[in-house]
């Protein structure tokens, strides 16, 4: 069987076994399955490719459905979750945060950047930037490229997203003021 086909089987197994359960599915996401327990505590499962991350209100709750699932799947436990898809999570009895620090530092160090001078604005206010204006540059991918390890950037940083926007409007052919206001994002 082929490697996609068998990935195919295998996650519409799993499906089967979550309704089976009583999860449902999420209507925005096909892999994430929530179930409201009896006693009102709330269970989440998310799989992406070979991953499997269950978070609930309750941790004998997660647990039992862990014992459940590895009765039916090959599971390996590898406890609270810390990192995932390049965020990190950091949890307390009190709260849950999530960052993305190494990720941002592992953009800076990938273009020399890593001891750069910090700004306080993402973006010069009012800067004006156009598909025509500026010399072309050199290796067009490379600002593709960080214009997309911005965007993703967005999900722990807000405050870049108008700016990481705008220059993904500029995406498809970079100029030289793109790149410098690129830089100055990452700054």
């Amino acid at each position: 069987m082929q490697r996609g086909k068998a990935s195919q089987q295998w996650f519409l197994k799993f499906s089967a076994a979550q309704l089976r359960l009583c999860f449902s599915r999420a209507t925005g996401d096909h892999t994430l399955f929530v179930k409201t327990c009896a006693d009102g505590h709330f269970l989440a499962v998310l799989v992406y490719v070979d991953d499997i991350i269950v978070a609930s209100t309750n941790a004998s709750k997660s647990k039992e459905l862990i014992q459940n699932l590895s009765q039916q799947f090959k599971l390996r436990d590898l406890g609270v979750l810390k990192y995932f898809l390049d965020l990190e999570i950091a949890q307390s009895s009190e709260s849950i945060s999530v960052c993305q620090r190494k990720y941002a530092l592992e953009t800076l160090s990938s273009i020399g950047m890593l001891g750069c001078k910090p700004i306080s604005t993402p973006m010069v206010l009012n800067l004006h930037l156009s598909i025509d204006e500026g010399a072309p540059i050199e290796n067009p991918e490379m600002c593709q490229s960080l214009v997309g390890r911005l965007m993703y950037l967005t999900i722990t940083r807000p405050y870049i997203t108008y700016a990481v926007n705008k220059l993904c409007q500029y995406s498809s052919a970079p100029k030289l003021p793109h790149l410098q206001a690129v830089y100055k994002v990452l700054h």
